[in-house]
């Protein structure tokens, strides 16, 4: 990150963070160790916020990290790869958050552990699925919105109801 080089000792030290303590996976060091914190989306992830019961429908059907807030207009954010969510057309109750040159998004992330209120995990990264796949979202979104049940069409007026 920022061009810096770590290392880790491979040799155990009285201070060194138990194992609990680490970062999941080498990549992640934007999961916070402890609570939540916000991170800029377009960096380690861009985000696409849904709410509401298309919000938990999509989770149920989706792979990959999922975020939930549980204050507020409880919205749920799924986790994309950076650089992805500009590439879709997103559909109503569903907005795409990245940053760019004029505007900046941020979206919280809870921890993998411990007291995280006000968001916690619907689904966390793994190795396997470290992001929701943005093509496979976008269309479960699309399918969840789409063409609902509509009224059938009022009958056209007869001559007693003022038709011609």
């Amino acid at each position: 990150m920022n061009g810096e080089t770590t290392t880790e000792s491979v040799t155990p030290t009285p201070d060194a963070a138990p194992a609990a303590d680490r970062d999941p996976t080498p990549g992640w060091e934007w999961l916070p160790k402890a609570g939540h914190s916000l991170r800029l989306a377009g960096v380690h992830f861009d985000a696409v916020r849904v709410a509401g019961e298309l919000a938990e429908e999509a989770a149920r059907e989706t792979d990959g990290p999922v975020v939930r807030e549980h204050a507020g207009e409880r919205y749920t954010y799924f986790l994309l790869p950076p650089g992805t969510v500009r590439a879709y057309r997103w559909p109503p109750g569903a907005r795409g958050l990245t940053s760019g040159d004029r505007y900046a998004s941020y979206v919280g992330v809870p921890a993998l552990r411990g007291a995280t209120w006000p968001l916690s995990w619907r689904r966390t990264p793994t190795e396997r699925t470290p992001f929701v796949e943005p093509a496979a979202l976008h269309r479960l979104l699309c399918r969840l919105t789409g063409p609902r049940s509509l009224p059938t069409a009022p009958a056209a007026p007869t001559t007693e109801e003022g038709g011609r």
